[in-house]
């Protein structure tokens, strides 16, 4: 049952996991748990109505999940530096700030699905709010939804551009 105020389309963390497509999927969140007041490094999963704003996989490892899906190549990173003028955006390596690489050597960024938070990259208000692979069950991400990689796999062409991640 979709709960009130929420479309059969939107992914919605709940208390036992992510709801999707009718069922609840086991997931990881932030090690903080969920805020109000997201910080940059706080370890905690922001609250609020996020939109799905890409998709980014690696093509060494996986298939295209779906169409508008882009390949993640060497040299890929994200920016998570507050001082830099590219925070919370996509970069390229050599980047002189702080930054998280996207084509890692374990497997949790095979596949990526962005979001929208903090789009604006307002310093110090979180950056890199992903949902991606956890790396086992029950283990806390840094602020991102993690999931079970055939569940990430079997969702990820289900989601469109503009889908709604509602973390209460």
């Amino acid at each position: 049952m979709t709960p009130p105020g929420y479309g059969p389309g939107d992914l919605v963390l709940m208390p036992r996991g992510l709801r999707f497509g009718g069922r609840i999927h086991p997931c990881t969140i932030g090690r903080t748990g969920t805020t109000d007041t997201k910080r940059e490094g706080d370890g905690a999963t922001p609250c609020g109505v996020l939109r799905i704003t890409g998709m980014l996989f690696r093509p060494d490892r996986i298939a295209r999940p779906a169409p508008w899906a882009r390949p993640i190549r060497p040299g890929d990173l994200w920016s998570d530096d507050p001082d830099d003028p590219a925070y919370n955006r996509p970069v390229r390596a050599p980047h002189p700030f702080g930054h998280e690489n996207l084509r890692r050597a374990d497997p949790l960024y095979d596949l990526v699905i962005l979001t929208d938070w903090n789009r604006e990259g307002r310093a110090g208000h979180g950056s890199a709010i992903f949902l991606h692979q956890w790396r086992r069950p029950g283990a806390p991400t840094a602020g991102c939804i993690a999931l079970a990689r055939d569940t990430l796999l079997a969702l990820a062409p289900r989601i469109v551009p503009g889908t709604r991640l509602i973390v209460r």
